[in-house]
């Protein structure tokens, strides 16, 4: 794996940019995610996983090197999906690819209770509609399937992602909750996706109540739950501890305000 794993921090194939979101993703996935999950008896080798939004698949490639029988990513940039097949061959760690909406597209057949543990990494947030997003997902999950979510709240320090802007103005906290044509003009310098997709958050803005209502509106157990100040991907990026809020989370203001990340595992009752 070592060998593997230098082929892709040198290879010429891989664009810079996207060597380190994966190198993040995969470090998350061997030293964050595996553990959680086996934690929570939400993991087992030769389990069966899809990521929705798997990006260049660094998460899967971890579980998968930690006995995943088979790895399914789904994203809708489809440069993303075509360098994750790269890494996957570099690693010779067999994932498979698909250019796929949850929303929208209809699920493929050999889709249809044939996974274990579905992923969605900070990728409900930007889904217009939670509920039917996890209606569809039911379709994927083997009877006693279970649902690795997290995202940031919407009203957390960086829950609108005005910070992905490149403009420095933009990494002030809780600069998305301004009212709308002040955050506007203020933020009008940004890059055009990115101001385009800030604004189409702030008419979603999951919070924890909300997942957890639709949730259980769509027969799911919540079998854990854990809300951070500082997030487990803080480690890999800046080297800084996770640091769990979870017992103070009986006060609304400290989930919905304070907690950069909300962490889930679902279950089908």
């Amino acid at each position: 794996m070592e060998t593997n794993y230098k082929k892709i921090i040198e290879s010429n194939e891989i664009p810079e940019n996207y060597k380190y979101y994966w190198n993040y993703q995969f470090k998350l996935g061997l030293e964050a995610i595996h553990p959680y999950l086996v934690k929570n008896k939400s993991f087992e080798t030769n389990y069966s996983v899809i990521e929705i939004g798997s990006a260049e698949g660094g998460v899967l490639h971890a579980l998968g090197l930690k006995g995943a029988s088979t790895l399914i990513g789904t994203d809708i940039a489809k440069n993303r999906i075509e360098i994750g097949l790269k890494i996957s061959n570099l690693l010779n760690i067999k994932t498979n690819y698909y250019i796929h909406n949850i929303l929208t597209d209809e699920i493929p057949e050999n889709w249809i209770q044939k996974f274990d543990l579905v992923l969605l990494r900070d990728v409900i947030e930007h889904l217009e509609d939670t509920e039917t997003t996890l209606k569809n997902i039911k379709k994927l999950l083997k009877p006693n399937g279970k649902i690795f979510i997290t995202f940031p709240p919407y009203y957390s320090p960086f829950g609108g992602h005005q910070h992905t802007l490149g403009l420095k103005i933009a990494k002030i906290p809780y600069l998305h909750l301004l009212p709308t044509q002040a955050f506007k003009t203020i933020i009008k310098k940004g890059r055009k996706n990115d101001i385009d997709e800030v604004l189409r958050l702030r008419n979603i803005k999951l919070t924890p109540k909300k997942l957890e209502t639709t949730a259980l509106k769509q027969n799911y157990h919540i079998i854990k739950k854990d809300f951070y100040l500082l997030r487990p991907v803080f480690k890999i990026k800046f080297g800084l501890p996770s640091i769990k809020l979870t017992k103070l989370t009986f006060l609304p203001l400290i989930k919905n305000f304070l907690s950069l990340e909300a962490s889930y595992i679902l279950q089908l009752k």
